[in-house]
């Protein structure tokens, strides 16, 4: 006859790893859901930047009532110093910012992504050549090289653009190389070499779609920081010139009248850090998502 055995309960241990899975689980899932909100507001944020024209109630440069007139149901952010609406200044600053941001990222990635995957599959001379370059322009300081470019050409903000997109590339070129040799060396790639694929089939079949989810991750976390530093230099009157809506610019005109009408120029300064901020988190729930340390 069969004795049965006596009941064990589960041991500490066992109780704890459970107690951890389901915790890790569930701020797993909490994170997923926090991540597909922020990328959710940076789609939202992107289709208001389309349609700035019908959301504002007013033309950025018209005068719509009295200068100074506090925040209010007519008024949703005041007026400025000469009667022009912040609120629609604002959403036209936004929108100028986020494009020029984009059309930035979109450039250095075109570059950057081209010159990493030759040096990378090329190797050899090439690489260095190529990296040597990439070295130069990663010296380069930004604000100076905008400074000069518009002291050359004029205030403007495509001329701003240019010279901060000659300094952007390379931290794409870099990027794209690293993962490109890291790939390299896998098996996949090596039985495509030895079964007489083509060097440029190679690159593009190969070695480019594995060096694409690190690439998007890194530009989706690098637009905060060009949001920032097209702000900043459209703050030194590196922009557009007035009356044009630019965050940055609205800023330091509103400084001087920042104690008694605070919110000329604190309104377009929460407006370039919710644009960040939204921009970081996006980026976070991008890399999140794609599974990228």
């Amino acid at each position: 006859m069969a004795v049965a055995e006596p009941y064990l309960p589960p041991s500490t241990g066992t109780l704890r790893s459970r107690v951890y899975v389901r915790v890790k689980r569930r701020r797993r899932s909490h994170a997923a859901v926090l991540d597909r909100i922020a990328i959710g507001l940076l789609a939202a944020l992107t289709l208001m930047a389309f349609v700035t024209p019908l959301l504002a109630p007013f033309k950025p440069n018209l005068i719509a009532g009295d200068s100074f007139s506090h925040p209010g149901a007519r008024f949703l952010l005041g007026t400025d110093e000469v009667g022009r609406d912040i609120f629609s200044r604002v959403l036209f600053g936004l929108r100028a910012s986020w494009f020029a941001s984009l059309e930035v990222i979109a450039s250095g990635v075109i570059i950057g992504g081209l010159i990493g995957l030759v040096a990378g599959t090329a190797g050899g001379w090439i690489d260095d050549v190529l990296m040597r370059i990439t070295d130069v322009f990663l010296a380069l300081p930004g604000p100076i090289l905008a400074i000069a470019v518009v002291a050359a050409l004029g205030p403007s903000l495509q001329h701003t653009l240019i010279a901060v997109a000659i300094v952007w590339w390379p931290f794409y070129a870099r990027i794209v190389r690293g993962e490109v040799k890291s790939l390299a060396a896998r098996p996949h790639v090596e039985a495509a070499r030895l079964a007489g694929v083509g060097r440029i089939r190679l690159a593009v079949r190969h070695l480019l779609p594995g060096a694409i989810p690190a690439t998007v991750v890194t530009a989706s976390l690098d637009v905060g920081n060009l949001v920032l530093t097209l702000a900043i230099l459209s703050f030194l009157g590196l922009g557009a010139p007035s009356p044009a809506p630019e965050l940055g610019a609205m800023v330091a005109r509103g400084l001087t009248y920042l104690l008694q009408e605070w919110w000329v120029p604190i309104m377009p300064g929460l407006a370039v850090m919710f644009l960040a901020f939204v921009a970081n988190l996006a980026g976070d729930g991008a890399r999140d998502l794609l599974g990228v340390a």
